[in-house]
Order: C-alpha cells, then sequence, then structure tokens
C-alpha cells in the first residue's frame, strides 16, 4: 500500500463539504433537509463519472412543531425550559394538555398514580453501570488508553435508562415530563433521543435538573402544568438509501464501506462527506476488487428500517444480497469499513460545566478479527492526531452502521466515536466542537484502511471473531 497524498482533495474541500451538509439543515430521517443532502451527494459522485443506485422506502413519519412547558402555581404561571422533545413520543394540540403534576417512582411501570395527570420521571446517567457491560476491548493507542470504567451521557442513558413510556399510555397519562439528571443543562440542551423507538401515542418533553426541580416542587403542592408538543404525522413519507461502484479487477469480490445520510449536526453524520473524499482519492486507483459505497437512511427511525437487526443499514443488505453474500454468482464482500462521526472533539462535564476536555473524543472502532486490527492500527502510523481504542462485538452489541456487516460474517472496521453531543440540536450544528484537522487525518486513515484490505488476500481477511460475552475488558493488551 502506497498512500500519495497528492491524490486527496484538500482540508478546505472537505470543510466546504461540511458546511454544504449543514446548509441544508437538521436531516432527520424523510426530511426535506435529508432529501436535499442526498441529492447534493449523488450530484457530487456523477459528476465523477459514477453511477448511483437508489432504493426508496415509505414510513409513517413524525415531526415536532413546537413544544413548551408552563407551570400553574402560587398565582402566577411560569415558562419552564424545555431541553427537547422525545422523538416519535406523541403530541397534543395548539393548546396542550393541562393537569396536575405527578412524579413517578416506579419509573417504568408505576403511572397508575399519573392516571388523567401529567407524569414526571426522574432519568439519572448512568454512572453506576459498568462500561464492560457495553464493550470489551481490543488494543489502544496510546497505549495505556481505556474506556472509562462508567459510563456518563445522556444517548446512552436515553437507551438504557429510559422510562416506559408504552405503560404510561395504558395508564391513561396525559403526557410525561423526563428529567436530566447528572447531567448539566448545556449537555442535554437538544438532544435528539431516544430515536430507537416505536411511536409511543404519549406525547413527552425532556427537561434539565435545574428545572426539573421546579416542577417537582410543584407536584408536591399539586400544582398544574400546561405541555405543548405540536407534531406532525405524515403517513407514508419518503426517505431514500443509495449506492455507487467504484469497479476494480476482481468481478467476484468487494468491500463495502458505508454509512448513514440523516443527522442533525456536524458530525453526526458526516460520514457522507468523509465518503465523497475517500471515493475521489481511490477513483484514481488500479483496485484489485470493487468498492461498494453505500450511503443508508432510516439511522434516525431504527423501527421503521432495521431488518432483524439493530442498524439501518441490515434493510440494505436485505436488499442487495447480490452485492455481498457470494452465492449463486452474486459478489462476495469480503471485508467492510464504517464511516461515522469524523472530527469530534472531546467534551464533558467536570464540577457541573459542561466543557473542551480532549482534542480528540476517543475514536472508537470495532475490528472485526486480528487481521482488521492490525489493518486499523497500521492505517493510523503517520497521524499526528490519534485517540483511539478498538473494541470486539460484546454482548451483542456492536454501536454503529458496521453491525450488520459483522452479523452477516463480513469482517469491518467500524469507526464510532461517541461524543456527548452526538445527537444535538443547535443552532451552531455543533462546529464549536469540530476538528477540520482531526477529520482530515481520519479521512486519510479510511483511504488506507481501503487500500491495505483490498491488497490483503481473501483468506487472511477471514471471517468475524464472535461475540463476547459477561463483564469485557475496559483496558486495551
Amino acid at each position: 500500500m502506497f498512500f500519495e497524498s497528492e491524490k486527496l482533495v484538500s482540508k478546505q474541500e472537505v470543510l466546504a463539504g461540511v458546511e454544504k451538509m449543514n446548509s441544508f439543515g437538521v436531516r432527520t430521517t424523510g426530511s426535506g433537509a435529508q432529501r436535499d443532502f442526498v441529492s447534493y451527494l449523488r450530484s457530487e459522485i456523477e459528476k465523477m463519472g459514477l453511477t448511483t443506485y437508489s432504493d426508496l422506502y415509505c414510513f409513517n413519519r413524525w415531526k415536532e412543531i413546537s413544544s413548551s412547558i408552563t407551570l400553574h402555581g402560587n398565582g402566577k404561571d411560569e415558562k419552564i425550559e424545555v431541553s427537547s422533545a422525545w422523538p416519535y413520543s406523541g403530541e397534543t394540540g395548539p393548546l396542550g394538555v393541562t393537569a396536575e403534576v405527578v412524579e413517578i417512582f416506579g419509573k417504568h411501570f408505576n403511572y397508575l398514580p399519573a392516571a388523567g395527570k401529567i407524569a414526571l420521571v426522574k432519568v439519572h446517567d448512568l454512572g453506576n453501570i459498568p462500561s464492560g457491560i457495553a464493550f470489551n476491548q481490543r488494543k489502544s493507542y496510546p497505549a495505556g488508553l481505556n474506556i472509562p470504567a462508567y459510563y456518563k451521557g445522556p444517548v446512552a442513558t436515553s437507551f438504557v435508562n429510559v422510562p416506559f413510556l408504552s405503560a404510561a399510555k395504558l395508564a391513561g397519562v396525559k403526557a410525561v415530563i423526563c428529567i436530566w439528571e447528572g447531567m448539566s443543562r448545556d449537555m442535554v440542551k437538544g438532544q435528539y433521543l431516544p430515536f430507537i423507538l416505536p411511536y409511543e401515542g404519549v406525547p413527552c418533553l425532556w427537561v434539565c435538573e435545574e428545572e426539573g426541580k421546579k416542577l417537582l416542587a410543584a407536584a408536591k403542592e399539586k400544582n398544574k402544568v400546561t405541555l405543548v408538543l405540536e407534531a406532525k404525522r405524515e403517513k407514508m413519507a419518503n426517505s431514500e438509501s443509495f449506492y455507487t461502484i467504484l469497479r476494480g479487477k476482481k468481478t467476484d469480490e468487494a468491500i463495502i464501506v458505508n454509512t448513514h445520510t440523516d443527522g442533525v449536526n456536524c458530525v453526526e453524520e458526516n460520514g457522507p462527506i468523509a465518503m465523497l473524499a475517500i471515493m475521489k482519492y481511490l477513483r484514481q486507483c488500479e483496485l484489485e476488487r470493487s468498492i461498494i459505497f453505500v450511503f443508508v437512511t432510516g439511522h434516525f427511525r431504527l423501527p421503521a428500517f432495521k431488518q432483524n437487526d439493530i442498524q439501518a443499514s441490515s434493510k440494505w443488505l436485505r436488499n442487495h444480497r447480490d452485492l455481498w453474500d457470494g452465492k449463486d454468482g452474486h459478489i462476495k464482500a469480503v471485508a467492510g469499513v464504517s464511516v461515522e462521526h469524523l472530527g469530534a472533539t472531546e467534551w464533558k462535564d467536570v464540577d457541573g460545566v459542561y466543557q473542551k476536555t480532549n482534542d480528540i473524543d476517543i475514536e472508537l472502532a470495532y475490528t472485526g478479527n486480528k487481521t482488521m486490527d492490525d489493518i486499523y492500527y497500521k492505517s493510523l502510523e503517520d497521524r499526528t492526531l490519534v485517540r483511539t481504542v478498538t473494541l470486539k462485538g460484546h454482548n451483542i452489541l456492536h454501536f454503529g452502521e458496521g453491525q450488520p456487516l459483522r452479523n452477516v460474517g463480513i469482517p469491518q472496521i467500524g469507526f464510532v466515536p461517541a461524543p456527548d453531543y452526538l445527537t444535538a440540536v443547535s443552532e451552531t450544528d455543533e462546529m464549536d466542537k469540530f476538528s477540520i484537522d482531526l477529520m482530515y487525518e481520519q479521512i486519510r486513515s479510511f483511504v488506507k484502511m481501503v487500500l491495505l484490505i483490498d491488497e490483503t488476500p481473501t483468506d487472511e481477511l477471514g471471517s468475524p471473531d464472535p461475540y463476547t460475552f459477561l463483564i469485557g475488558s475496559v483496558k486495551g493488551n
């Protein structure tokens, strides 16, 4: 593998691509912003002389229009700051619902005390749950870098420690207010969470801990609240996945490079911009195998798009077996690379203040076996900005769009840094937390990964290691 830096697009071109992506707006699944982004990507690919192939999907879409909370008590009204709406939770009319607020102590099931009322549920961070339940670390660079022993952050908290809104609906609760605990106001602001659950049928809003204390005090006084969550529900909304192919010498083998096109800020998801740069480099190379670049939709509406898996790429794999399963004359995908969340700096709560704590958020990367792990670290060798941990699939968990590849037997490298602002919607698109220098170095590594995989014999690439179980290691070897 010989990397020629002059063949790579400039850092300025990559930054312009990120800014162009931001200009479309928040790209939730099926939104006009996502459709515009996809059109832009396809246009850029077609300028390279490549053909794109699309899969069109329909699903039932939900979109927030407005939200607010007004506390009625002590002879006056007080506006409570809303951190964000729970997507696909439910909706009210423009006047909202007004009812007494009741604190729920058995948050997953015990909603009966709030029947006909508005439930308050405290959602604390995961500070007491070992990271080894979700992660099993292979190696790290620099040496000694480890995953934190206990994970704190809104994304994992909303997936694991989340209330069951379906139980609230069954109990006849009018609405739910979830109170983030153990995380600062700035960290939880705008979080589009959780995005992995079906439509719930009961409106729900998130508030920060400080605002939640006001509501908990109001519950003790049996005060009322007006909650508004206007949302539009669209049946048979459209969204699109697409792919393109760089042809190699071999017609029967391929490498899949995938990401998703829906996202809410400059990091989630900038993988498509990186893939344009990777594609522009590789189209100048004489490739042994074909490279299939896959841009999927549905990552932010997983219940409607996953197929026997928990990630959206599973739907594309099911629809295109001829491009990966190697059966009956089909192409055999010998490896995969998943490109997500580039350029992420690290921001954490420190003594209650949300602030930058490192120039690089830990670069989590799932490597399917020892060969893929070796290839990953080989691709990092000339990096000046690197802070990475490689992982095994553990307890059937493997975050990111690389999991569907692994689950059908394709050895892969799944790059999924997970900063705490990953799903935050903001006016800045979180550009204050983004590093173009880091993203550019990561793109160089991805090009090298694909070139290294392309020159590796198929039998050496092997197959994915089995999932590991129980409590994983959070220390590198």
